[in-house]
């Protein structure tokens, strides 16, 4: 099949960047990113700059991958990571813009690699236990109800991709953000931590410069792993309550 790319060139954070067109074959059984290898190979032979994208794992785990396809952060798929979506997905002589992902607190480092380390720094405030567990304990050992471990599973899912702050029109990071409080307040390891967690970590999401969550729930229509907009309102509930009861 005969591609026309549309894809965002940019050298460096401080550089203007543009779309520059490539025209491909490629096979229908190919994954994605394995077409853009077949391009940047293309680009090495011919002695032009190959185009920088980010990966790691290829296997929809790591969210490495992410870049908006045709509009769409990760592609036209629902709960596909990029590196899992295939050219057959694709129509012979179709084009395809591929830009990345777009806030200002996803600077881009050079074409579609953007410096993510916002979500570590949200990680590092507060998205972890103090406990000293020591020795790993069996699965069963402390009994978490059903239910609750399963909402706690599923906001664990989250890959920290960044889809849903490309989705999102104010690029808020707020299905993230909730992800990761909803999965450890939901776990007994987590209750020591869980005022001071959720008033850390929502402060410090708002000095990278996220916005505000305004319910378009397209974080929710675009994540990969599709983390339900029900986090969200659990953590502005214990938000609330930390903002209430903290005597910080």
């Amino acid at each position: 099949m005969k591609l026309t790319l549309k894809i965002w060139r940019q050298k460096n954070t401080n550089s203007h960047g543009k779309f520059e067109n490539y025209q491909i074959t490629a096979d229908t059984h190919m994954s994605f990113l394995e077409m853009l290898d077949v391009l940047n190979q293309d680009l090495i032979e011919q002695g032009k700059d190959p185009v920088a994208f980010e990966h790691d794992c290829r296997e929809g785990i790591c969210g490495a991958c992410g870049v908006v396809i045709d509009g769409r952060p990760h592609g036209v798929l629902k709960g596909t990571t990029t590196c899992q979506l295939h050219m057959r997905f694709f129509k012979d002589g179709d084009t395809i813009t591929i830009e990345p992902w777009r806030a200002s607190a996803f600077p881009v480092i050079k074409d579609l690699v953007v410096d993510r380390s916002a979500f570590d720094r949200i990680i590092q405030a507060g998205g972890y236990v103090s406990v000293n567990t020591g020795q790993a304990q069996d699965g069963n050992a402390i009994p978490i109800e059903r239910d609750t471990a399963a909402k706690a599973f599923d906001a664990a899912a989250c890959i920290g991709c960044g889809a849903c702050v490309a989705a999102c029109p104010n690029a808020s990071a707020m299905l993230f953000v909730s992800a990761k409080v909803s999965h450890l307040f939901h776990l007994p390891q987590g209750k020591v931590e869980d005022e001071s967690r959720v008033m850390s970590m929502v402060t410090q999401m708002d000095k990278e410069g996220f916005g505000n969550c305004s319910n378009v729930y397209a974080c929710e229509a675009e994540c990969p792993k599709e983390i339900s907009v029900e986090n969200i309102a659990l953590m502005n509930r214990r938000f609330i309550k930390s903002s209430l009861t903290s005597n910080k």
